[in-house]
């Protein structure tokens, strides 16, 4: 059996009890395979009986145990061609079939007649919450999400754990925040371990039809439409298996930001631009307040095709075995949402509507709003526990409703996080409770704006811009497009909605910084964050297994690592020791953030300068980039700017390419790009459409 595939995918005719069967095969696989790693019959035979919560499995001694014991045989024999490991597998397939048995005979059953409830999930694109009209927002017409949050739950504080599609979709469909897996860069397409695995993965093995209309773009090396039943344009939850439940998601696409472009324009047809009201975070300019109009029509064009997808779901007879979800994929669509992580990039509508007969998996009431915070990272172990399925231990989320349901810490709080989005490189983390927001910004000499220049095909981000560079502009807005920028944001969300008036400085609310701070760099540290490598150092490090197993190693040092980041950028000159002694390390990661300390601290530590002048010949681009950003910060420019100039005729990863480029961008140096540069240029990886781009883009200002 190859790793990688589903392990189902011919078992869709099989019975609810027979695909039961095959999902508990398929877990002591899974366990098999990692204790295999170890070579240890004994580690592999503990992994199996250690396998102990088997309750949400039916009696059913007539196993088709032939089918199941070349099932546990293909797999063996197809996983590896290691001689010890292949002993194991031999030693111990038959040890599976007996155990197998023995737990079907011994467990309690489900009673036959019990129904598995129908899930549908309803997503529509970059709506934040603030504008649907459930949510507070009056000029919206959303009288379909409105009557849904009516008859069912809505969540006040949901979040989307990445303001991007696909790095979001990659945290939903694995239930693992996108850093831990190493898929945190927008569309990179990065390996991830195989014991993250898909929601529906689990789903199908329990019975389930799973069919998915249509995005996929989960950001990870593989196949995404392999993990349905159905994915497509035409996927749809009537084509099942007579009596299969089914687990149904209808993605829709009229709010996406492309909505706005110019070459899909539409005149607002229900709201007069002069007449919008604007939040304050918005610079009031005429192609802003049109896009705003503009955009109120696209959220009642989506709030519609909810409607339908709701009546498709009443006229087939199926609303009452069916749990509907109704959630945006990420905030958005006007400057400073999708890409941000202030709450018009992350805070999201999230409505659940549970069906009488299913009331029991729910401690809320119809019509009631839940103050409790939840994320994306929990979708996947809420799905599983309202189907009955435990929750696999990768999973990092928490279930908040089901019979696995986990009722919230005192002080929950969803993890947030930004980094590559589309040419441009950063990295940004956050935790929120709904109360209150911390940020840290790991490279505050960035500007804050933009993060992509995709968005410029809205006319009222063009104007923005064009604002800021004509001197339009002041205060909040203009401020948005400096840098540097701020390592650090606090914003207590009561008094400050619209997320303008940071705390970081303000003396009265240290403790509550101090107590944030500490508490994103113990999260970063627990979830083994892979955005502290640099995305054009992932080749290098993780070699020929994937970076998400490199920084859970114990080689790579999560809490120093993490540590020294911070240290970093505290941009504080008395950290210059430890900064120096991070340059000096063979370690590559613990050598950047060293770099990245030093050129936080410009012109402060200019007479450290000669330390760095090595390092533009490093073996590695990225280090050899990240010295010269420094040599320019301490005033260094000419030695810097010739060193990136010349680098661009070596041989580096597309990444590493990608980031050589945004730093000739920054400091006004493409012009001097010679004549053909791009020829035979790495451009194959993950990267390449933005390289393209990228290019593009520098060609047509």
């Amino acid at each position: 059996m190859e790793l990688g595939r589903n392990p189902i995918a011919s078992s869709d005719q099989c019975s609810w009890w027979e695909s039961k069967s095959i999902f508990l095969v398929w877990t002591l696989l899974l366990e098999m395979h990692h204790a295999a790693l170890l070579k240890s019959p004994r580690t592999i035979k503990s992994s199996i009986i250690q396998k102990s919560s088997f309750s949400h499995l039916p009696v059913r001694i007539e196993l088709h145990s032939g089918y199941l014991q070349h099932l546990v045989q293909s797999y063996s024999a197809n996983m590896t061609t290691d001689p010890v490991t292949q002993r194991s597998m031999n030693v111990f397939h038959n040890t599976i079939i007996v155990w197998l048995v023995a737990v079907f005979a011994f467990t309690s059953p489900f009673h036959a007649a019990e129904v598995q409830p129908n899930i549908l999930w309803i997503t529509s694109e970059d709506n934040s919450s603030h504008w649907i009209g459930c949510y507070g927002n009056k000029q919206s017409q959303t009288p379909r999400i409105d009557k849904l949050a009516k008859d069912g739950i809505l969540f006040e504080n949901a979040y989307s754990n990445a303001p991007v599609c696909a790095v979001a979709r990659a945290t939903i469909l694995m239930g693992a925040y996108s850093p831990t897996m190493g898929t945190q860069h927008m569309r990179s397409r990065h390996a991830i371990p195989t014991k993250y695995r898909p929601n529906v993965e689990y789903l199908r093995a329990a019975g389930y039809f799973c069919t998915n209309n249509n995005k996929t773009d989960y950001n990870f090396k593989g196949n995404d439409n392999s993990y349905w039943n159905i994915s497509s344009g035409q996927a749809h939850y009537k084509k099942r298996p007579a009596g299969k439940p089914f687990f149904a998601i209808f993605n829709l696409t009229q709010t996406h930001e492309s909505s706005l472009f110019n070459k899909e324009a539409a005149e607002p047809s229900r709201v007069k631009p002069q007449d919008v009201t604007l939040p304050p975070y918005l610079p009031d300019l005429p192609e802003i307040r049109k896009d705003y109009a503009r955009y109120l029509d696209r959220v009642q064009a989506m709030d519609t095709a909810v409607g339908k997808v709701l009546d498709d779901l009443e006229a087939s007879g199926l609303a009452e075995n069916t749990i509907v979800f109704y959630y945006a994929d990420h905030g958005g669509v006007l400057p400073r949402g999708k890409r941000y992580l202030e709450q018009t990039g992350v805070k999201v509508p999230m409505i659940v509507r549970i069906p009488e007969k299913f009331r029991h998996l729910s401690p809320f009431k119809v019509g009631d709003r839940i103050s409790e915070p939840v994320s994306f990272v929990d979708l996947s172990p809420t799905l599983l526990s309202l189907a009955g399925i435990n929750i696999p231990a990768p999973m990092q989320g928490r279930p908040f409703l089901g019979s696995k349901r986990v009722e919230p810490a005192a002080d929950e709080m969803e993890f947030l996080f930004a980094d590559r989005f589309d040419e441009l490189f950063g990295m940004r983390r956050g935790l929120t409770d709904g109360k209150w927001k911390y940020i840290r910004n790991f490279n505050p000499d960035f500007p804050t704006a933009p993060y992509s220049f995709y968005q410029f095909g809205q006319p009222g981000w063009t104007a923005f811009q064009q604002a800021f560079e004509q001197g339009k502009l002041s205060g909040y807005h203009k401020a948005l497009w400096e840098a540097p920028g701020q390592s650090e944001q606090l914003y207590d969300l009561s008094a400050d909605p619209w997320e303008m008036n940071n705390l970081a400085a303000n003396p009265a609310h240290q403790e509550k910084l101090t107590t944030l701070r500490e508490r994103l760099k113990s999260t970063m540290k627990q979830v083994h964050d892979t955005g502290l490598v640099p995305e054009p150092l992932f080749p290098s490090l993780a070699k020929k297994s994937t970076l998400a197993d490199h920084v859970q190693s114990d080689p790579f040092r999560i809490e120093a690592i993490t540590d020294l980041a911070f240290i970093a950028t505290e941009i504080d000159a008395k950290n210059t020791p430890r900064l120096k002694a991070a340059i000096a390390s063979s370690d590559l990661t613990e050598r950047y953030w060293g770099i990245v300390g030093m050129r936080l601290l410009g012109q402060k530590v200019a007479n450290e300068s000669d330390i760095l002048l090595p390092l533009l010949k490093d073996p590695e681009a990225a280090i050899r980039t990240t010295a010269a950003q420094a040599l320019y910060a301490m005033g260094k420019k000419e030695v810097a700017s010739d060193a990136l100039i010349a680098d661009v005729a070596t041989t580096m990863n597309s990444s590493a390419l990608l980031n050589l480029l945004n730093t000739l961008r920054r400091y006004d140096l493409l012009d001097r790009l010679p004549q053909g540069w791009e020829i035979g240029k790495n451009m194959i990886e993950g990267s390449q459409d933005y390289i393209q781009r990228f290019t593009k883009q520098m060609k047509e200002k």
